[in-house]
């Protein structure tokens, strides 16, 4: 038996996203985005308020990059999203975060994270979406598997449970995608 919950923000997995942009002067400065996905193919999108020091500068820069969160660092991804770069002009620094640029758009990449999403600005919606197009996926060689590709289960990814208000580590594989329905064919 189903029960109705009413209306609720509630969908999973929610990533958690840590966008990370340069100022007009080059200084980094990153936030916590859970709300965002693929857009399209090669495209993402994240919701972006306007008064975000971030949404700012990736309308300057016209480029960001999204650092997947993960196990190893929840306090620091969740300090970025309580603590405003409009307010904390050391906010990377506080978070012990350091940056390289990245080699592909004009935008940090976090080496404390193990996987970066490199992204040039498409478009802001009038609704706050901001849509970029993936220029080149990055990742520590500690994330990779034996086909040289990300291996989820070493990545410790970690998604936002916007009921609980809690972090998850994703990782189990259960399946295979395009593959396992076939025995319903």
């Amino acid at each position: 038996m189903r029960k109705n919950l009413g209306k609720k923000t509630a969908v999973y997995p929610m990533p958690v996203f840590i966008v990370a942009s340069y100022d007009k002067d080059g200084k980094a400065n990153c936030m916590n985005a859970a709300w965002g996905g693929i857009y399209e193919t090669n495209q993402v999108m994240v919701c972006l308020d306007e008064g975000h020091k971030t949404t700012k500068n990736i309308k300057e820069t016209k480029a960001f990059t999204i650092n997947i969160a993960d196990a190893s660092h929840v306090i620091e991804a969740d300090f970025v999203g309580m603590v405003s770069g409009n307010k904390l002009e050391n906010k990377m620094e506080k978070a012990g975060f350091t940056t390289v640029k990245s080699e592909f758009v004009n935008a940090p990449v976090i080496n404390e994270f193990p996987m970066a999403v490199e992204c040039k600005l498409i478009k802001f919606n009038e609704d706050g979406i901001c849509i970029g197009e993936i220029v080149n996926v990055s990742a520590d060689e500690k994330v990779l598997g034996e086909d040289g590709e990300i291996a989820p289960e070493k990545l410790e990814a970690i998604t936002f449970d916007p009921i609980h208000h809690t972090y998850i580590k994703l990782g189990e594989k259960v399946g295979n995608a395009f593959s396992d329905g076939k025995k319903m064919m």
